[in-house]
């Protein structure tokens, strides 16, 4: 019995891995630059609560 196993060139992992960075950087961007800053304050306000960092 013989098995075949796929790999991945690492040239091409390489590049979807950098494809994939940009493409989030670029919508983090997006999404945070079309929000109010007062709606960005309070999440950041939130997770720094959610993660029991002391903000006060």
């Amino acid at each position: 019995m013989t098995t075949k196993t796929l790999k991945a060139s690492a040239a091409g992992s390489t590049y979807l891995s950098a494809l994939f960075a940009v493409v989030l950087g670029f919508g983090i961007i997006t999404v945070a630059g079309h929000v109010q800053a007062s709606a960005l304050h309070d999440a950041a306000h939130d997770v720094r609560h959610a993660t029991g960092f002391p903000c006060h």
